[in-house]
């Protein structure tokens, strides 16, 4: 036996008894030692043991728990955790990378590195190739953003892939989650990955899964693949032979063109933006928007401005304390721009570019901030209403159109739907739910008459759902996401962008600000506010107080709230819940509360970060007094919410 192995059996028993100590001093988890194990019985180097040791020797018990509290579980989503430790260790560190990075992820089970790569992307990879079956290779696509590690990871899953017998696509440089999703149809392949965490912070990275029809993975698909990547306990893995190994591929401004070109089949009504003369200040926030947004909007006429430090493409996102347009400080600099040069028009999107932010100018001329229930209200309603100017729609064809939304998101659009007499659905939070449906709308077509789908244009696609299907014409979620079209099948910041210059250019065309158009739609819809509030608790023990705060409102739901009795309550979690059109709703861990004099609130876990999330909404009826109704509205979920966070430390 070589000597090196030697040395280290006996550091890693010498490491073992100190691991026990630790647990019977009550310093370190149970399960943190189980998987400090398991990780280094499948390590492929001594990276992993020097880490570990180093975070010993220096009693860093809480920095360890976190790091090797669980497993990080690949789930539908795929998966999401630090690449950079709270505190990193020197063999960490080494000898540093780009943007001030360290050489290498942070060692842990629970975070994201190569271990947990290498399992994800074999286990997909298998499950890929039995889907394939015996007679072709699978294909693979990869994508990645800015974030520190992307293009590590996302050259590693390739290699990978290709190593184990699929054919794999990678792009160039950095690209954004929906062009992923787009490069999946386009290029028929079996699944596809994005390496993201999206707007998290920069510490953070994630793997993004996604199946054939370009949606993120949901069943039947999911349980059969998490089985296959929960098995994999070892880093190291044998390639195939060179003849049987598959075949790489980089994608590069040839294919962006395909993408560009279906983003402008978007826009309903083109000549509403010719000769544009809207001045725009436009912010990818460090990440992967610029390469498509700026270049479509300045073709589309608009007159383009950036804001220069953040242009550069940086992991560490240094201008923002969060790259979340979602927030108001994430698109300051981006305001203050527009205010020297006179902008109309803010947008910003996050670091992969599937969320849009906005801030607009009103009539007083001053910069005004819209959340993400208010950009989709505008765009479906806008989408909607040329949908039948058009032609498109009609008596005949209304009953096929419909727009789709989370149940989380404004009931607003609901109104907008009904006023309109077409249909809407709600779904569970989260994109992959939406593509579902606009899966199972492309299924219903026949297909001796639906052909090769995605090979068909717009006009045509829509021709077909309207006739045998269900016509998709808007879908959204609160937290900023936003889609217009099936030959996406994830939220689309690019896309966005498309939809809401046109409707930027329609407000300009027909003599109003953009908040004056919204409160048109209040006035006939009625006035509806939402509030997203969120309780943080990082680590370990945040995760357990996380889970225990969203059990005690099934467990123990309130009967009545700041004065008001409870009217219903949905808890997804328990109850067999069927949407509009009647399907089963997959179980989730939310509850919805209404209360009888109208206000509502939902509460839910966040899927991918340290947080219980709670959705406020209020409504006034159409009619009435419009500055009267915003103000008693937003009283009672002000109020609302302060009864939330008094009850939340009683349970």
């Amino acid at each position: 036996m070589p000597a090196w192995i030697i040395i280290i059996q006996r550091e890693m028993s010498d490491l073992t008894s100190r691991l026990e100590t630790s647990v019977s001093e009550g310093k370190l988890l149970a399960a943190a030692k189980s998987n400090i194990e398991a990780l280094l019985a499948g390590a492929a180097g001594d990276l992993a043991l020097r880490s570990i040791t180093e975070l010993v020797d220096g009693a860093n018990w809480e920095e360890l728990n976190d790091r090797f509290f669980k497993t990080l579980a690949f789930g539908t989503g795929g998966l999401r955790g630090r690449t950079i430790g709270k505190v990193v260790t020197s063999v960490e560190q080494g000898l540093g990378g780009p943007n001030d990075r360290p050489e290498h992820p942070c060692v842990g089970t629970a975070s994201m590195n190569f271990y947990n790569v290498g399992r994800a992307v074999r286990g997909l990879v298998i499950y890929a190739k039995r889907f394939a079956g015996p007679d072709r290779k699978p294909v693979l696509v990869f994508a990645h953003d800015t974030r520190h590690f992307s293009r590590d990871f996302a050259e590693f899953c390739a290699k990978v892939s290709t190593d184990l017998g699929a054919d794999a696509y990678l792009f160039e440089g950095p690209r954004s989650t929906p062009e992923l999703s787009f490069a999946v149809r386009e290029l028929r392949a079996d699944a596809g990955v994005v390496l993201t965490a999206s707007h998290n912070p920069s510490t953070d990275n994630g793997f993004k899964a996604y199946f054939n029809d370009g949606a993120q993975i949901v069943e039947p698909h999911a349980t059969a693949i998490i089985t296959e990547v929960n098995a994999i306990t070892s880093e190291r893995y044998e390639a195939l032979p060179a003849a049987e190994q598959g075949k790489l591929t980089i994608l590069g401004e040839d294919f962006d063109a395909l993408y560009n070109e279906r983003l402008k089949t978007l826009l309903m009504r083109p000549e509403l933006l010719a000769g544009s003369s809207t001045k725009v200040v436009y912010t990818n926030l460090h990440g992967t928007g610029g390469h498509i947004i700026v270049p479509m909007l300045r073709g589309f006429g608009f007159e383009v401005l950036t804001v220069p430090e953040q242009d550069i493409q940086d992991g560490r996102f240094p201008t923002v304390e969060s790259p979340n347009p979602e927030n108001a400080p994430a698109l300051k600099m981006a305001i203050d721009l527009a205010e020297k040069e006179g902008a109309e028009i803010v947008i910003g999107t996050d670091p992969d570019c599937d969320r849009m932010g906005i801030a607009v100018r009103d009539a007083a001329g001053k910069m005004q901030l819209l959340t993400g229930n208010q950009i989709g209200s505008l765009m479906a309603w806008y989408r909607v209403k040329t949908a039948f100017d058009l032609g498109w729609l009609n008596d005949t064809t209304r009953n096929r159109a419909l727009l789709i939304k989370t149940y989380v998101t404004t009931e607003l659009q609901a109104a907008i739907a009904d006023g309109f007499g077409i249909g809407l659905v709600d779904t569970l939070t989260g994109f992959k739910y939406i593509a579902a449906k606009l899966k199972k709308y492309e299924d219903a077509i026949p297909a001796d008459k639906k052909g090769d789908y995605r090979s068909l244009t717009e006009s045509e696609t829509r021709a077909l759902r309207l006739e045998y299907s269900r016509f998709f014409i808007f879908g959204g979620e609160e937290s900023y996401g936003y889609l217009g079209s099936d030959a996406v099948r994830d939220k689309d910041g690019n896309g966005a962008a498309v939809m809401f210059a046109e409707v930027a250019a329609y407000a300009k065309s027909v003599g109003k600000t953009l908040p004056a158009l919204l409160d048109d739609i209040y006035t006939e819809y009625g006035y509806h506010l939402e509030g997203g509030k969120s309780l943080v608790m990082e680590g370990a023990d945040g995760a357990a107080k996380i889970q225990s705060l969203a059990n005690s409102y099934s467990a123990n739901p309130p009967q009545e709230v700041d004065g008001s009795a409870v009217a219903k309550i949905r808890d997804f979690s328990k109850q067999d819940l069927f949407d509009q059109e009647g399907d089963l709703l997959p179980k989730e861990k939310m509850i919805f509360i209404d209360l009888a004099d109208g206000r509502s609130f939902a509460v839910r876990p966040s899927g991918t970060e340290p947080k219980i999330k709670f959705y406020l909404f209020g409504k006034a009826a159409p009619g009435g007094d419009l500055a009267e109704a915003k103000a008693k509205v937003k009283a009672g979920l002000d109020s609302l919410w302060k009864w939330i966070e008094e009850d939340a430390k009683t349970r």
